[in-house]
């Protein structure tokens, strides 16, 4: 039976994966809606290619740009731009599955839009557990929606846990995701106040956006997926732990009770844990290159140097907190960001503000979408302030 998808994000690295996937199996998939931030072009040419019912766009203005040329390629395709598109087309009747892939906590209200209509939930935006957490985990629950990791990472540890739940707790000791090390892995710590933002978006092995892949130097996007992990799986935070593995061939691993390690392999595609998502239980092809055991010259693992890595240990931390503190992380975490690429702050000063910020904004428990908003907001807000100080 064909499903029709909604992809939230379909111009960044994840949502042109997933197209490339839905592309190899029309007789399974059918496009419902796409969404896009800023890339007009992009998203006429997916609309051009896969005839989508409905386009969104971010702004107004993009959104009548994009109407424009719509019109002008005679394309059947409506642009919709409201305040609440994007939950219009997470939680339409007719959508099947979602493709949760809008970056940061602007992806939260249309994922839990998805999970509150009950549907079947590819969830590549890890800010909508790290913001969300209890509040997301209870509109899954609530909504009946089927929630599938499509980070490599918790994709791989989905795949290898048991597939009843009931039984991890006395099956599971710990659950180790792996991480590249990214650019930095073996760069000495005084050098990096010199680092640009060229160096740092240069990651070993994948191409990806400009945040996510500062997020992978600084160990921040590990530190994040500690935190999606703990509720994805139901962990406490002890029981999850981070090994840097370099070739990026082991995916993550699940270790029992018993000692034994059950891990994910893979080439580093990030079509395969998409397609494991679309397809479950069942397997269709992804496109990505099989694993050729012959030619791996070696697999290596290295600790987690919390000197060279600091973010990373911020998770661990965040956790143990107030409820809402992982909240405060990932907005801080975006504010710095974003002040890196645009030249205001150091790559080394990126920790700095998230530790600040963190020590700055302790938060009451939020309980509702609203609350964890105006936690956002606020905890940016402070973020915003320390970045003015730095500069």
């Amino acid at each position: 039976m064909t499903q029709n998808l909604t992809v939230l994000g379909s111009t960044g690295s994840i949502g042109k994966n997933t197209l490339d996937v839905v592309a190899r199996h029309p007789d399974r998939y059918r496009v419902f809606a796409l969404s896009a931030a800023t890339q007009v072009d992009l998203l006429l040419a997916q609309c051009a290619a896969f005839a989508p019912r409905y386009a969104v766009m971010s702004s107004a203005a993009h959104a009548r740009e994009l109407a424009q040329k719509i019109k002008a390629n005679s394309l059947s395709v409506e642009v919709l731009q409201a305040p609440d598109a994007l939950e219009t087309i997470a939680s339409h009747d007719e959508v099947d599955a979602v493709m949760g892939a809008i970056v940061g906590a602007a992806g939260l209200s249309p994922c839990l839009a998805a999970a509150r209509a009950g549907k079947r939930l590819l969830l590549a935006n890890k800010e909508a557990l790290v913001v969300g957490g209890e509040v997301f985990m209870a509109a899954v629950r609530e909504g009946g929606a089927t929630l599938l990791p499509i980070d490599s990472e918790h994709s791989a540890i989905f795949q290898s846990l048991p597939e009843d739940p009931a039984t991890w707790p006395r099956r599971v000791q710990h659950v180790l995701l792996t991480a590249s090390g990214g650019p930095f892995r073996t760069r000495a710590p005084d050098t990096l106040r010199d680092v640009t933002p060229a160096e740092a978006c240069a990651h070993p092995n994948f191409s990806m956006g400009r945040k996510i892949s500062i997020d992978s130097a600084t160990m921040m996007n590990k530190a994040l997926e500690v935190i999606e992990a703990r509720w994805l799986f139901d962990l406490a935070p002890e029981q999850i732990k981070v090994v840097i593995h370099p070739q990026q061939i082991i995916h993550s691993m699940v270790q029992f009770v018993d000692a034994s390690v059950i891990a994910q392999l893979g080439t580093p595609d990030m079509r395969v844990p998409i397609a494991c998502g679309l397809a479950w239980p069942e397997r269709v092809a992804s496109g990505a290159a099989a694993l050729d055991f012959t030619q791996l010259a070696a697999l290596t693992f290295e600790e987690a140097d919390a000197t060279r890595f600091p973010g990373l240990h911020l998770s661990w931390q965040a956790l143990r907190a107030a409820p809402g503190t992982t909240a405060v992380l990932n907005a801080a975490n975006e504010v710095a960001v974003a002040a890196f690429l645009d030249g205001r702050i150091r790559f080394d000063q990126i920790h700095g503000v998230n530790l600040a910020t963190l020590e700055a904004v302790v938060p009451s428990k939020p309980d509702s979408v609203l609350a964890l908003l105006a936690l956002d907001a606020q905890a940016r807000a402070a973020a915003d302030g320390l970045v003015r100080r730095l500069q």
